[in-house]
């Protein structure tokens, strides 16, 4: 009863295209990021914020970028790691090297130098798709690795071949404590999650979409396969490239190529699966998931173990994650495709019928 529309009524069309046009909707989401804005700083300790809040909220980003591409415009992608070094390392050269740059302009430089390589392996998608395409993209994870391990210009010729920043302000903003890294990176999160809704309710995201279900039909209709193709590589990779620059600079503070690995491309893939291709939703429950679930089968398997006078070594729980992951991936392509977006979206359905199902 409580989720019903009933006396909602929309009387322009601007009301109509509303992003979230239930008033439940609405609320509900003000309410959760007024939450995030000043009950989590308030609630949480700095664990929380280090292992849990910080990496969520950068990988979330992460795979919006990620759905862009692939749940939207159906562009099958394993080089999501290679752009997010390519951000993080070009927004390291950035502001090292230009006197007075600015924190976020510089993550931004990152997202720009990565929408050039997106737009540049992407190239391949205007010919191949599916399997293909995914190869095409790995080039770009094994070409990245090469190139930030073997160019010492990106690292600024350090010996050990890690870079590192400190002292992250913004406006005269010291960004040191994990509050205020967590506060800075939530903004970060806030603004392109709304882009990218806004991006993917509009004509570029309908002709995404469109290339998507079917890319012959598209190109009769007059939409331009080569356009919608690059511009989603384009905005996927920026997305990507900032978030990558969060990652290294934020969260790692010190970090080399390893950190931006090809299991860093897959990690991305895997959420934007569970989560639900083609939902920005989705994107968060699937990064709340691959982040949350490791922690919680660290505590858990260890405690099970216990009850029944078996000792399961940290190993077995690496193992037993990967397993699980394993299993949940074909699980949810072979029950729900549409990940945990879908479930939720059905979830929200019955409660607008309830308690009068029909």
């Amino acid at each position: 009863m409580f989720y019903r529309e009933n006396g909602q009524f929309k009387t322009s069309y601007r009301a109509d295209q509303q992003i979230f046009p239930i008033a439940q909707d609405r609320w509900a989401i003000l309410a959760i990021v007024a939450f995030a804005f000043i009950g989590v700083p308030l609630l949480a300790d700095e664990y929380l914020f280090r292992a849990i809040f910080i990496p969520f909220l950068i990988l979330a980003l992460a795979a919006i970028g990620v759905n862009i591409l692939v749940g939207y415009c159906g562009q099958i992608s394993l080089g999501s790691g290679a752009f997010m070094a390519v951000g993080a390392y070009m927004a390291y050269n950035a502001l090292i090297r230009v006197e007075g740059m600015p924190l976020i302009a510089a993550l931004l430089i990152g997202g720009f130098f990565a929408t050039l390589v997106g737009i540049f392996f992407g190239i391949p998608s205007l010919r191949v798709k599916g399997l293909y395409l995914a190869v095409a993209t790995l080039a770009a994870q094994f070409f990245c690795d090469w190139a930030f391990l073997r160019v010492g210009w990106f690292t600024n010729h350090t010996a050990s071949g890690s870079v590192s920043v400190s002292n992250l302000q913004v406006l005269g903003w010291q960004i040191n404590t994990p509050v205020e890294k967590y506060l800075f990176c939530l903004g970060f999160v806030v603004v392109f999650a709304l882009l990218a809704k806004n991006l993917v309710r509009s004509a570029i995201g309908r002709e995404w979409m469109a290339i998507r279900d079917m890319d012959v039909a598209a190109a009769v209709i007059g939409i331009r396969p080569m356009y919608a193709k690059l511009s989603a590589f384009a905005v996927s990779s920026f997305i990507i490239g900032v978030a990558g620059g969060l990652w290294g600079f934020v969260h790692l503070g010190s970090w080399e190529p390893a950190a931006f690995s090809i299991d860093r491309s897959f990690q991305l893939l895997f959420m934007v699966i569970i989560g639900g291709m083609g939902s920005i939703m989705g994107s968060f429950f699937g990064a709340a998931f691959i982040v949350v679930l490791p922690i919680f089968l660290n505590q858990f398997l260890p405690w099970l173990g216990s009850l029944v006078g078996i000792t399961i070594s940290t190993a077995a729980v690496s193992h037993t994650e990967f397993m699980i992951f394993g299993a949940l991936i074909v699980w949810f392509l072979i029950v729900e495709p549409h990940g945990l977006a879908r479930l939720w979206s059905i979830g929200k359905q019955k409660l607008r019928l309830w308690p009068f199902p029909h």
